[in-house]
């Protein structure tokens, strides 16, 4: 089953990844295969897609030239030895698993592997990932391009050292839940001063859409954005005179930092 792209996992991850390179248009339904070892699950996906589809991992990496593990960290050596001697020699072999170091996975595949491995957030699922790219010495520059391009079909990608995965796991990986207990936080309030739990929910995660947007397309710094917003004695300085404090930049450092802690420790 020679293909361009394999993807081993069809969970929603690799789901949103395969619906992204596809959506633009980089990698043609006939050429992507589909692999998981719950039947349901690649049909389901090969359909929406318009690919193959496989629970038979070997018959899926065969010749593909490019070979996506998508498959929860501690299924990851099992899944990876059963189909590691299909894999073609020159192939790409890219993970997102969390935690699995580039190390781990040559220990699997092989030291000559060309293995990139990478760490997506959740934010993939709605085509506004971050996704971080660490490549082996293997990765030749064009190949490595290449693969930042199929990552940035669904968001953004850029090329980390290992040694800054774990900051990339605070900042990006896991921070989707703090922002979403932030959310929380500024609906609550808008509920205490009278307003519809719904409606408050949808001004307080437009709210921070649109600000995450304005800085992304404007190259604005945090710093100066919550300047222009600030009047002088006005509603916003207040808030942001409480947030300080209560403590909140504090808190969201440390609890960055744990995150980042934890992944070093697994």
């Amino acid at each position: 089953m020679a293909k361009e792209f394999a993807l081993i996992g069809c969970g929603n991850m690799g789901t949103a990844i395969a619906k992204g390179i596809v959506a633009a248009g980089l990698i043609a339904p006939f050429d992507i295969v589909v692999s998981d070892v719950n039947e349901a699950s690649q049909q389901r996906l090969a359909a929406e897609l318009g690919c193959s589809g496989t629970c038979d991992n070997v018959d899926a990496v065969r010749d593909a030239h490019i070979v996506l593990i998508a498959v929860k960290p501690q299924y990851l050596d099992s899944v990876v030895r059963g189909f590691a001697d299909a894999v073609a020699p020159d192939a790409l072999v890219v993970s997102i698993a969390a935690g699995v170091t580039l190390e781990r996975l040559e220990g699997l595949l092989g030291k000559t592997r060309k293995i990139v491995r990478v760490m997506p957030n959740l934010p993939a699922m709605v085509l506004a990932g971050m996704s971080s790219l660490t490549p082996n010495a293997n990765v030749a520059a064009d190949e490595i391009a290449h693969v930042r391009e199929l990552f940035e079909s669904f968001g953004r990608a850029e090329i980390v050292p290992e040694h800054l995965i774990d900051a990339v796991i605070a900042a990006s990986g896991s921070s989707p839940a703090y922002v979403c207990v932030f959310i929380e936080a500024l609906a609550d309030a808008a509920v205490a001063e009278g307003m519809p739990r719904a409606q408050a929910y949808t001004f307080a995660e437009q709210a921070v859409l649109g600000t995450a947007k304005y800085l992304l397309e404007t190259g604005t710094h945090p710093a100066v954005l919550k300047d222009m917003v600030s009047s002088p004695a006005g509603t916003t300085i207040e808030a942001v005179a409480a947030l300080e404090a209560g403590g909140m930049r504090a808190a969201v450092i440390d609890a960055a930092r744990a995150a980042a802690a934890r992944n070093r420790a697994m």
